[in-house]
């Protein structure tokens, strides 16, 4: 049965809990994790961005390489012949990684909720490489797809051995790859007092070759067949696909979009319009975008979208349980959010001359003492 897309993230909400939505899948990209303090790598201030190729051990034709195009510190082609640029530009990300910098944020729950709430959850693909889905307790490791790969990983890009003790790798990248980010972050934890001058290989165990690199996806490498797999299993039952977060650029994960069956409804979490030249259809409005057919546009930045969702989902008192977890950036918000739920819940609620609090809509409904909307707000506030 093919089922109508939402005009609203009530219908949206309506639509997940609905029994004929059985089976739903994420793509997610750097937008989900953009609260988390971890820049998106193609926004402003993001890695490509702020990339500067005279800073990198690299040799002048590689450095015109990525003064050209930045991806290609990422590139397999490059790696292969210096293992140090990538490292370098990846040191604070990978000790980051290691510290627990970085934190879900409420896009990341809203994954973690739909399974443990639901049981509909089939699948995060995420693009992302910063494997904070991992970091949900309640979300299980084969519910997660990273079709980058992964930075928590370390193995060999070379003969593929695996590195058994990340925390012994991290230490290496501490102490025997520069850090070109010192000069503009002086005060950064990671970098202080132990960074070489000079970076230096850091050599496999097993082949003895320097290409020790956290379990990422190169450009110009192969995708982990889990990928493969996965998508053969969930796409041909899917009933839901929220895209959120990315760009819709980079395949083959960008296939997932028209790889779907044509009754598979299409929801699209993203500050802007995306994968039009996918088939994702936008109705261009004067005030405002809704999408037609089996596509649904929620316009916005990821952690304000689905809080708005878990809240039409009236999952919003698990969101506040674990509100201590969330990055700083989600605390906030879902406390900006409470607030204003709080300041609706008390319109057109009046005070009587012995200070009770009445509907005024309906004035036999129960009288409730003042304080008790205040505590229940405080309640979440705190």
């Amino acid at each position: 049965m093919k089922l109508a897309a939402p005009q609203d993230i009530a219908g949206l909400a309506n639509l997940i809990l609905s029994e004929q939505c059985r089976s739903i899948a994420l793509l997610t990209g750097a937008g989900v994790s953009v609260a988390s303090g971890i820049p998106d790598f193609r926004s402003p201030g993001g890695m490509y961005d702020t990339l500067r190729p005279e800073l990198l051990t690299a040799t002048q034709q590689q450095r015109q390489l990525m003064e050209q195009d930045p991806t290609y510190v990422v590139e397999w082609g490059v790696f292969r012949q210096n293992a140090f640029p990538y490292l370098e530009v990846r040191r604070p990300f990978i000790l980051g990684t290691r510290n627990q910098t970085w934190k879900p944020t409420i896009a990341h729950r809203f994954a973690e909720l739909l399974h443990v709430k639901t049981n509909k959850l089939t699948r995060v693909y995420t693009q992302n490489i910063d494997g904070l889905d991992g970091h949900c307790a309640q979300l299980p490791a084969d519910k997660i797809v990273s079709v980058h790969g992964t930075i928590g990983e370390a193995a060999c890009e070379g003969c593929g051995h695996d590195v058994a003790d990340f925390g012994a790798f991290c230490d290496k990248v501490e102490t025997r790859i520069k850090d070109i980010y010192d000069a503009r972050s002086d005060s950064d934890e990671n970098s202080a007092g132990v960074a070489p001058k000079e970076s230096t290989p850091i050599n496999c165990d097993n082949c003895g070759k320097p290409l020790v690199k956290p379990k990422t996806v190169l450009f110009g490498r192969s995708l982990p067949a889990e990928f493969f797999k996965r998508t053969a299993q969930d796409l041909p039952t899917l009933d839901l696909l929220i895209v959120a977060g990315t760009s819709l650029v980079v395949s083959p994960a960008n296939s997932l979009v028209y790889k779907v069956p044509q009754s598979t409804v299409r929801a699209v979490v993203n500050l802007d319009p995306v994968g039009e030249e996918l088939g994702i259809e936008y109705h261009r409005g004067a005030s405002n975008r809704k999408s037609e057919g089996r596509d649904f546009f929620a316009q916005g930045d990821c952690d304000s979208v689905f809080l708005d969702l878990i809240d039409e989902l009236g999952w919003i008192d698990d969101l506040v349980s674990i509100q201590a977890e969330l990055p700083s950036r989600s605390q906030d918000l879902l406390k900006d959010k409470l607030q204003s739920n709080g300041a609706n819940a008390t319109e057109g609620m009046e005070r009587t001359n012995d200070n009770r609090v009445v509907d005024v809509e309906d004035c036999g409904s129960i009288a409730l003492p003042p304080t008790c909307l205040e505590y229940e707000l405080r309640m979440y506030m705190e």
